[in-house]
């Protein structure tokens, strides 16, 4: 079953952080709250961890997972931003968004849109969230919880434990983070095109 920790959503204890950080080191997949709704994550570099995100969604290959970084220094460092789309990027972020962007090299295949070599990124303004990338260094692999047959992504952390608590290794309880997902833009183009509305505000992008 999963480990169970209860932290604060504006002061986020450093000790179920670090904690939450070495279960995800150690190979773990956890459900955490963002900005917009909880997702799913792993470490960066985890193909079983990967694989058990995909399972647990049933999704194949071809969906989007996302890096979910810190900030733009982190996600510099596995995408390629020209300019234009360098700056509109940083006008809305942190935030409710995930934008479709080109891969480097550093981010592995299986992490990649198989025609497009695209990956989904975002920089979450959650308290918790940000911790917990602080503390890992890294971005973490994830997806929104949402379940197959479920209409409506969870939000309520015990819910999340009872329903696969047996499929996860960790729950993070920061309160009800919202039902409404990330705006998602694709910049693979160089243009941006909304796939999805969402929390975040598209006008910027219409």
């Amino acid at each position: 079953m999963a480990r169970y920790f209860d932290i604060h959503p504006a002061s986020p204890q450093r000790r179920a952080i670090a904690q939450t950080a070495d279960i995800v080191r150690g190979g773990g997949v956890i459900a955490y709250p963002t900005d917009s709704c909880y997702a799913l994550g792993c470490q960066f570099g985890n193909k079983d961890g990967t694989a058990r995100l995909r399972s647990i969604r049933q999704l194949d290959g071809r969906h989007h997972l996302t890096l979910m970084c810190r900030d733009f220094a982190q996600l510099g460092q596995f995408v390629y931003l020209a300019n234009p789309v360098f700056r509109a990027i940083k006008a809305v972020t942190p935030g409710s968004y995930t934008f479709i962007v080109p891969a480097t090299k550093e981010v592995p295949h299986r992490l990649q849109h198989p025609g497009k070599k695209t990956v989904g990124v975002r920089i979450p303004r959650h308290e918790v969230t940000q911790a917990l990338l602080t503390e890992l260094g890294e971005p973490l692999v994830s997806t929104t919880l949402l379940l197959p047959g479920q209409d409506e992504p969870m939000t309520q952390a015990w819910q999340i434990d009872d329903q696969i608590g047996h499929d996860v290794d960790a729950v993070i309880d920061s309160g009800d983070c919202g039902t409404e997902p990330t705006t998602v833009i694709d910049f693979s183009t160089g243009k941006p095109e909304i796939l999805r509305y969402g929390a975040g505000d598209a006008s910027p992008f219409e």
